[in-house]
């Protein structure tokens, strides 16, 4: 690699007067800064800004370089730079997004391609062969059966919605794999999230539960910052994460129906489900839309439940949960979570 006395040093995006330089940049290749980074760097011929890229947690994310600059192993520099960032926090499996444009410079900086939208996107991960390894470990929890479904919830926290929806597709299947989604973009962190599923669904005994991992895609952190249209955000998330599970997921456990809960409010959320639906149907596996739990005529959910306890009215919470939920927010282990909650602005 040659880099004709060029250096890279970490941007910080809390200077206003950098920010607005990344942005600038950034637009000029057609992409936005994206809402979610911890981490930028920025790469520099004397004083002039020829390259950049960012990440958040373990996905590599806004990399560009100045046309005229590329060819020349820059973006291996940011790469390099990033990755180095990465190991250092602890992170060894990671994945980036790109336009498909863009996708051959990185071939060459050790990253693999998992799937892609054509014309949107392509995720690509460090490690070679990473999703076949993952579908691979998956096969070991296969359980054979004419009718084996699959559920995938965040549960932030578990309720009787949840719990219902799960019971509902044990009903009416040989198998139901439940998949927790692994990613921490939720008020109510996985390692909990994970084990209040467990324990609400334990009685069930057709239910195999898995971590959902790095591969179904949570909508919180799906960047979009290479995606003009709004609308297209929701379908090309929704077409990414249903091609890995098209590909990889569902025949590594021989899943043939897929179960989602009703979504009256989020329009986003109902939009993904049309996609899946009709995308899944297509291949031949079956996809069911599931009315939501009501109680008193509303829809029990877990924003209901983050908001009692926002208002520090726990026991209110007892009639939309399961009692293994409920015990666990009434105990001192909770305690630092409900402070949380109870501190939190956002949405989730």
């Amino acid at each position: 690699m040659m880099d004709y006395g060029l250096k890279d040093r970490r941007i910080f995006l809390q200077d206003s007067s950098e920010r607005k330089e990344i942005e600038l940049f950034l637009n000029n290749e057609g992409i936005k800064l994206d809402k979610n980074l911890d981490y930028t760097v920025g790469v520099y011929d004397s004083k002039e800004l020829v390259a950049t890229g960012s990440f958040f947690k373990n996905t590599l994310r806004c990399l560009a370089v100045n046309s005229e600059y590329q060819g020349l192993g820059v973006t291996n520099k940011v790469v390099s730079h990033l990755m180095t960032e990465q190991y250092s926090r602890g992170y060894t499996d990671i994945f980036l997004y790109t336009k498909c444009s863009t996708a051959k410079f990185f071939n060459n900086t050790g990253f693999y391609e998992v799937a892609r939208v054509e014309d949107a996107v392509v995720l690509m991960e460090n490690k070679f062969k990473g999703i076949q390894e993952y579908a691979m470990n998956l096969s070991k929890k296969r359980v054979d059966g004419a009718r084996v479904a699959s559920i995938v919830i965040n549960a932030n926290p578990f309720t009787f919605g949840h719990q219902y929806l799960v019971e509902k597709v044990s009903s009416e299947n040989d198998v139901v794999h439940v998949f927790v989604v692994s990613e921490d973009a939720s008020i109510v962190p996985f390692s909990v999230r994970y084990e209040l599923v467990k324990r609400g669904t334990s009685h069930l005994k057709n239910v195999v539960l898995h971590k959902a991992g790095n591969y179904i895609i949570s909508g919180a952190t799906f960047p979009s910052y290479f995606i003009k249209d709004g609308k297209a955000v929701v379908s090309t998330h929704a077409k990414l994460d249903l091609q890995i599970f098209r590909k990889y997921i569902g025949p590594a456990l021989g899943i043939n129906r897929r179960y989602v809960g009703e979504e009256p409010y989020c329009e986003v959320t109902r939009k993904y489900n049309e996609i899946m639906k009709s995308t899944l149907e297509e291949e031949g596996i079956e996809c069911r839309v599931v009315p939501r739990l009501e109680l008193e005529g509303k829809a029990v959910s877990a924003s209901r439940v983050r908001a009692y306890i926002k208002e520090g009215q726990i026991d209110k919470i007892k009639e939309l949960v399961p009692s293994s939920t409920y015990e666990y927010f009434k105990s001192r282990a909770a305690a630092g979570l409900i402070e949380k909650i109870k501190n939190n602005t956002g949405r989730h």
